[in-house]
C-alpha cells in the first residue's frame, strides 16, 4: 500500500511544559496551535498532539523483542542514521534514561534497524529507529 498520508498522534501528559520542553526543545519539534490543555508539534512532518491527561499517563506493559523487554504502547519515528545518531547523543547528554539503550537490532538479518527506546517526563515510550535502506522497514 502507498500512501501520501499524514498520521495524527493524540498522548497523555502530565504536564504540558515539561512536554513543551521534551518534545520541542529536546527533540526538535516545532510547535504548533496549543490551548490550556494541548499543544500540537510538528513531528518529522506529522502532527502529534499532547493532551493534559494526568490519569491516563505512563507504560506498563512489555513484549520480548530482540532479547529485550520493548514497551508494547509506545510511538517514535524512523529517521536517517545521521539523525538518529545526532538524537542519540542529545539524549544522552541531556541525562535521558533509556529503557533500551541505542544498538542495532536484527544485526545481519531482514530488518536490521538502529533503533532506541526511553520515556518522555509523563512516562510516554518512544522508539526511535534507522534503517540503512528503508526498503527493509516490512522485510521479512
Amino acid at each position: 500500500m502507498t500512501t501520501t498520508a499524514l498520521f495524527h498522534l493524540a498522548f497523555p501528559v502530565n504536564d504540558l511544559e515539561a512536554a513543551r520542553r521534551f518534545y520541542g526543545g529536546l527533540i526538535g519539534c516545532a510547535e504548533g496551535r496549543s490551548s490550556a490543555n494541548w499543544i500540537d508539534f510538528n513531528f518529522y512532518g506529522h502532527q502529534l498532539v499532547a493532551h493534559l491527561a494526568p490519569e491516563e499517563c505512563g507504560h506498563v506493559a512489555t513484549s520480548t523483542v530482540d532479547g529485550h523487554q520493548v514497551p508494547a504502547r509506545h510511538f517514535g519515528a524512523i529517521i536517517p542514521r545521521g539523525e538518529w545518531e545526532a538524537l542519540a547523543n542529545r539524549l544522552r547528554a541531556a541525562g535521558i534514561q533509556f529503557v533500551i539503550e541505542p544498538y542495532i537490532r536484527f544485526k545481519g538479518e531482514p530488518g536490521e534497524q538502529a533503533t532506541m527506546f526511553f520515556l518522555d517526563p509523563s512516562g510516554n515510550a518512544l522508539e526511535f529507529k534507522s534503517f540503512a535502506d528503508l526498503g527493509q522497514v516490512f522485510a521479512k
